[in-house]
């Protein structure tokens, strides 16, 4: 196993543990947190990019499709 499948495999684990804390303080938030980190992780162990990586990839998704709603949006 090498250090990034290591990282994939901590990041499930604590992306777990901030579910089961959100769980268990009703909290949506963490819950949230933690399903993300949980998703990160295993992405991290199947393409061996780093967390930072994915996160961008993300964040850039997420504002490219921002954006086409934006175009969608009917202007008044």
């Amino acid at each position: 196993m090498d250090k990034l499948e290591l990282e994939g495999k901590w990041n499930q684990i604590k992306g777990s543990v901030k579910q089961k804390f959100g769980d268990w303080f009703d909290n949506d938030d963490t819950f949230a947190n933690g399903k993300f980190d949980e998703i990160v992780g295993k992405i991290q162990e199947k393409t061996g990019q780093t967390k930072d990586q994915i996160e961008q990839f993300i964040k850039d998704w997420k504002d490219d499709d921002a954006s086409d709603e934006d175009l969608k949006t009917p202007q008044s």
